[in-house]
């Protein structure tokens, strides 16, 4: 069985569209208010899926199962590098967002409580994205997300809510400078490397990486996308954003 026919009914409305919005650059708190603003909306049917694509300015993020020992650069360091840190509600240890990473936050309402077939479909998402490029990547038993031999070039962290919703998401290493990853000890796993595009030999861009993104999406879900702005979408401004 293909994995679009296993996941045809992972989303509650599996015909609908969903509008995404290629917001550009967008500071991390920003962001974070836009999914908690998306989700409460999508639980109660105000709006349809959405997939936010962008990148963020330098931070670290640990989730809810988070190790301190596994966050390498004390205050100073962070500050001196122009590196944020916010503490959020998705699984996982550290991770790290920066630019020249496409980061993408589905906001879908599912059929059921299906996080790990959920999570295993925004694999597939990276996975197709990738081979698009002609990069053989796959899975690791035992972790989450999206790898080339031992190196991490996708990451994956969830969260859903209550009513369904998903937030937070995947984050693909485009031309990212990896140098920013000694920062931490990504995910908490210590054997293993991380890698990017731009460091297998790829010569792209995030905008391209996300045209072939939002295309295997499509693939995976079985989705219509239709292009949408933060304030089609009902969303505050950052004066930070840039498109």
């Amino acid at each position: 069985m293909t994995v679009r026919a296993a996941l045809r009914d992972l989303r509650a409305d599996p015909t609908g569209p969903v509008s995404v919005v290629r917001a550009g650059t967008v500071p991390y708190g920003t962001a974070w208010d836009w999914q908690r603003d998306l989700v409460e909306r999508r639980a109660t049917d105000a709006i349809g899926d959405a997939l936010l694509l962008l990148e963020h300015p330098r931070v670290f993020t640990a989730g809810r199962r988070a190790d301190t020992a596994n966050l390498v650069f004390d205050e100073a360091e962070r500050a001196r590098r122009g590196i944020e840190l916010f503490a959020v509600d998705r699984g996982g240890d550290f991770t790290y967002h920066g630019p020249g990473q496409l980061v993408g936050y589905p906001i879908l309402k599912l059929a059921g409580p299906r996080v790990v077939d959920y999570v295993r479909a925004l694999e597939e998402v990276c996975i197709r994205a990738l081979a698009s490029y002609g990069v053989e990547a796959g899975r690791v038993d035992g972790y989450t997300g999206v790898w080339v031999g031992d190196e991490k070039v996708a990451a994956i962290g969830v969260r859903v809510s209550a009513g369904c919703v998903t937030q937070h998401g995947f984050a693909l290493n485009v031309t990212t400078d990896l140098d920013d990853f000694g920062g931490i000890v990504p995910c908490g796993i210590v054997d293993r490397g991380v890698a990017s595009l731009a460091s297998l030999g790829v010569d792209t861009t995030v905008d391209d990486a996300a045209d072939r993104v939002e295309a295997a999406f499509a693939e995976v879900f079985a989705a219509t996308l239709g292009r949408a702005t933060p304030r089609d979408l009902g969303l505050a401004p950052s004066d930070a954003a840039t498109a």
